[in-house]
């Protein structure tokens, strides 16, 4: 039950400012205008994200927004309208904004045009099933936003918190400027386009999947919109294998209901000289909100002061100061890039021997990443936004491949997940509680029966191994885009080509993969890393570890996966530590990366190891578990 009463969402309570202390702010006490601007970022923050659809002006509108209400709160004459107010304004921002952009794209060239496309990996639909941890017709509901048209997209904000107990339908209608009449007919069109786009998100994620539809989709480039929503939509109503169960569909205000806001960035709140408030949520989901608050956005150009706000009889004082342009991947400045984003050269090395076969039929890698070293100024700590709580779940992960005892290896090592280089794990029968992720090895694994496999073994697809590397995938960059929208098309959560070095680096391979992504609109959902360190010394190791991780989150800020990692020594030949040595840094990275909440996987590599040979190995055969292995096994997921 909806309750209409103001402050946390604790309790089925509405997130807003008090009216006492509105009234406070707005005759001049500073402390209340902080705790009114902090209290009112997340309903503005979600508000203005659903209606951009998580563009990258979303966080300049927000603040553009509160500028707005701190300097018209003065002449506010009813504290208790505050809410319909401040709706009314984030509105009206968010609309006129989308009108500045599409005006700008018609006098743009279409190259420049191309580069306004939204990322759809930053979009306000992956944040809400990334940090809410969304499940089943949740999730699809969620992923059936994607395909609504623009018009709906600001209706969609505000409905969206209506049904979540965050905004009566009052000032909704008050803040579109409708009667409520006319508000719940616009209401009921979008809900039945939605329950459409709904229906087709969950025929694209069947498994497996409709043949007749993905002959429709043949020409689909993988980006959800009006177009291709009423072609599919148009085959799922007309076949009986695709068309739903509808009496199995909950209602969508039931779906809805409920759910807290996302989480406001702390940037965000940085940016407005405001103190986040401690996360409000029902019990139970708190560790998870705080585990999953790292955002995923871009460099914030705009630094505004709040504090210091002198609002006797003039106004508000407002401290504006730029800090530079935003910056998009491959167009880094200084104030931009990273401290950590270029690894050292690389020094000549050989690939230690591996021995395991290659599956028939399946590309597997055969040598492991080469990352260099980081060698540079340690990064910035982990992003305070998400530093309240680690991520826990199921981080840890093996590379593995066939040998004697792998499926007991895999058992006891405490893995929650593993990969093998390719869609199938030939030789591996996985165990109940461990998870297996697909991979796309290079450009030969891109066939119909390796992307049939991977949407099958779902939810997750890893993309491209190495791709910079001659002696792994191999691909050039417009090589690999050209073949991404085939990826994107099987509807798993997708990880970026994982490069052997220089992940960070201005001007790199990922880099310009990124950027070639951004500017086609194509989606990346997580980055897939790969780090080798040669400084045994397991302090140095983790520092140089997290620099390197840390610089690329800092760069494209999407959730990471480091699905390669070890120690080894590729400076004149292939040196590995001792075992104590390896062990050590097991434990130290392990615990590292599991405190990391923008890190949502890691994976060691690898599972199996040689009998009386030095390695990375985990377990020999039988399995036997090496010291590293020991300390795998005891290792935090």
């Amino acid at each position: 039950m909806r309750t209409s009463g103001w402050g946390t969402a604790a309790g089925g309570r509405r997130t807003g400012a008090n009216p006492v202390t509105v009234l406070a702010a707005r005759d001049g006490d500073t402390q209340a205008m902080d705790a009114v601007v902090a209290q009112s970022l997340p309903l503005v923050y979600n508000i203005v994200g659903r209606a951009l659809n998580g563009h990258p002006d979303t966080d300049d509108v927000v603040q553009e927004t509160m500028l707005r209400v701190v300097r018209g709160l003065p002449e506010l004459r009813q504290p208790e309208s505050y809410r319909s107010w401040l709706v009314a304004i984030a509105v009206r921002q968010a609309r006129d904004r989308e009108r500045e952009r599409r005006d700008s794209q018609w006098r743009q060239s279409t190259l420049d045009t191309a580069a306004e496309i939204p990322d759809p990996a930053s979009d306000f639909v992956a944040l809400t099933v990334l940090r809410l941890g969304l499940t089943d017709q949740r999730r699809e509901v969620a992923e059936a936003t994607r395909w609504l048209d623009a018009d709906y997209r600001e209706l969609l904000a505000l409905w969206w918190l209506e049904e979540s107990g965050e905004l009566p339908r009052a000032e909704l209608a008050e803040a579109l400027g409708l009667t409520g009449r006319h508000a719940a007919v616009r209401i009921q069109r979008m809900k039945e386009q939605l329950e459409t786009a709904r229906t087709v998100v969950r025929a694209l994620e069947a498994r497996p999947r409709c043949a007749e539809l993905d002959a429709v989709a043949l020409e689909w480039d993988g980006v959800p919109g009006a177009l291709w929503r009423k072609r599919l939509a148009r085959h799922v109503r007309e076949c009986g294998q695709c068309e739903p169960d509808r009496g199995a569909l909950l209602p969508l205000g039931r779906l809805l209901g409920g759910l807290p806001l996302l989480p406001v960035p702390s940037a965000l709140h940085a940016r407005l000289g405001v103190t986040a408030p401690a996360p409000a949520a029902a019990p139970g989901r708190a560790a998870l909100r705080a585990g999953r608050a790292a955002r995923r956005g871009r460099a914030l150009p705009v630094s505004v002061a709040v504090t210091g706000v002198a609002a006797a009889t003039a106004g508000v004082l407002l401290a504006v100061g730029l800090a530079g342009h935003p910056s998009a991947p491959g167009r880094a400045t200084a104030a931009t890039a990273p401290l950590a984003a270029t690894p050292a050269a690389l020094p000549t090395r050989t690939a230690p021997s591996r021995t395991p076969s290659a599956p028939t039929g399946a590309a597997h890698r055969s040598a492991p990443a080469r990352t260099a070293p980081a060698r540079t100024a340690p990064a910035a700590p982990p992003n305070p936004s998400a530093a309240a709580a680690p991520t826990t779940g199921a981080k840890k992960g093996v590379g593995a491949w066939s040998f004697p005892g792998v499926d007991s290896a895999l058992t006891e090592s405490g893995a929650d997940w593993y990969f093998t280089w390719s869609t199938q794990h030939p030789g591996i029968d996985t165990p109940a509680r461990v998870g297996f992720v697909p991979m796309i090895w290079g450009a030969g694994s891109v066939t119909a029966a390796a992307l049939a496999q991977a949407r099958a073994e779902g939810p997750y697809l890893l993309g491209f191994n190495e791709p910079d590397m001659t002696s792994q995938s191999n691909l050039s960059v417009s090589q690999a885009l050209s073949l991404w929208p085939r990826l994107m098309a099987t509807g798993d959560i997708l990880g970026s080509p994982a490069v052997a070095t220089g992940a960070a680096t201005p001007g790199g391979w990922l880099d310009q993969f990124m950027s070639g992504a951004k500017a086609r609109g194509y989606r990346v959902d997580f980055i897939a890393l790969h780090w080798y360190g040669g400084d045994f010394d397991t302090t140095q190791a983790v520092d140089q570890l997290q620099s390197y991780v840390q610089a690329v989150y800092d760069r494209y800020h999407l959730p990471i996966w480091l699905t390669e990692y070890a120690l080894i020594n590729f400076s004149g030949g292939v040196g590995y530590p001792t075992g104590p040595q390896q062990a050590a840094f097991v434990t130290a990275s392990t615990r590292m990366l599991t405190a990391l909440p923008y890190l949502q996987r890691y994976a060691w590599f690898a599972l199996p190891g040689t009998t009386g040979q030095p390695g990375t190995g985990l377990f020999t055969n039988g399995p036997v578990a090496t010291d590293a292995g020991r300390a795998f096994e005891q290792a935090a997921g």
